[in-house]
């Protein structure tokens, strides 16, 4: 087990020194700061120490510098060595241990690791779900939840230390909005330890309902999609990319099952999450979750869905012909294209 962790953590320290300097300022921080969090066992909404932290920062970006053209290295399991992006087969030695590995790029040349408990594995249709608890090994990155192949690996520890770290920055200022919607539709008022709580488990399955959005979505665009991205140059043109790609899951799959379901308080969380690029790309969403909330059940959320559905697809499409014409050559006419606002939907 030793072996293991610090093989994997120092993947995941290359990893972070190949891709931190890419993060805005405002993410990097944010982000180191719930990695101190994490390496320190520091609970959430307890003070930080500041002058540790100043230190920890330091000494981190030393050692990132120390790794700077090292190579990933063999993840060592029962006696064997195996690629640190072969997730299947190292999944395979350590699930019947207790213990989920997860590995693959969080964004165009970007890499993220980690080593969990393993709670459970359930079946989703054509989909495996594998749920992680705590985390022994993680990278600066730490997507909640993600799609590799046809197994949707769901991180709730990750979650639960996301979720907290949002309240956190919420309780500065207590601005109304969706997120405090959310918070109260899960019985904030009473107990705002079990909101928190009751928001992981939700939270949870929205999380799952976007990677089964995104199963379907890459059964209609196909292979060539990841093929792509990997042409692109631009940061901001792989974020655009993704966020259409992103609505499109949803429209396909984690909106019309929340509407369906009745599932308010986690309607109110997606919401309280459509931030940056998103955001911009489908302002129709906001007047429509408006609506849904004075109470029009859901009509004119339902029609923007719908419409995003055909929309986003349509988009999509088009970035793949572009690609399909022209490969590698077609990354600027795609940066060009992603961010004109004839793909804004209104």
């Amino acid at each position: 087990m030793p072996h293991l962790v610090e093989a994997v953590q120092t993947n995941c320290h290359i990893a972070d020194a190949r891709g931190a300097a890419d993060l805005t300022l405002c993410i990097y921080l944010l982000q180191m700061r719930e990695f101190f969090r994490w390496e320190r066992g520091i609970a959430a909404l307890q003070p930080l120490p500041h002058d540790d932290v100043a230190q920890w920062l330091v000494e981190r970006e030393a050692l990132w510098a120390s790794l700077e053209g090292h190579e990933f290295s063999a993840v060592p399991v029962a006696g064997r060595s195996f690629d640190p992006f072969d997730v299947v087969a190292i999944n395979e030695q350590l699930h019947p241990v207790g213990l989920v590995y997860g590995g693959g790029l969080v964004a165009a040349g970007r890499a993220s690791f980690f080593l969990g408990r393993l709670e459970r594995v359930e079946r989703r249709g054509d989909i495996e779900l594998v749920v992680s608890g705590a985390e022994l090994a993680r990278s600066l990155a730490a997507p909640p939840a993600a799609l590799q192949g046809s197994t949707v690996l769901l991180r709730r520890q990750s979650l639960r230390r996301w979720l907290w770290e949002k309240y956190e920055a919420w309780t500065l200022k207590r601005q109304d909005g969706a997120f405090k919607a959310a918070l109260e539709a899960h019985g904030f008022a009473h107990d705002g330890i079990q909101a928190l709580e009751r928001m992981v488990e939700l939270d949870s399955e929205t999380l799952v309902l976007h990677e089964l959005g995104e199963f379907e979505a890459g059964r209609r665009l196909g292979p060539d999609w990841q093929a792509m991205r990997c042409t692109f140059a631009s940061r901001r043109t792989d974020l655009y990319v993704r966020a259409m790609r992103d609505h499109l899951a949803d429209c396909l799959v984690t909106l019309p099952a929340l509407l369906q379901g009745g599932h308010d308080a986690s309607l109110h969380s997606w919401f309280a999450n459509l931030e940056g690029v998103r955001a911009l790309l489908f302002p129709r969403l906001w007047p429509a979750y408006a609506a849904w909330s004075a109470g029009d059940q859901g009509f004119a959320l339902r029609e923007a869905v719908a419409a995003g559905s055909a929309h986003w697809g349509a988009a999509c499409e088009e970035l793949l012909a572009l690609h399909r014409m022209q490969g590698g050559g077609a990354a600027s006419l795609i940066d060009d294209r992603v961010q004109s606002r004839g793909w804004v939907l209104q």
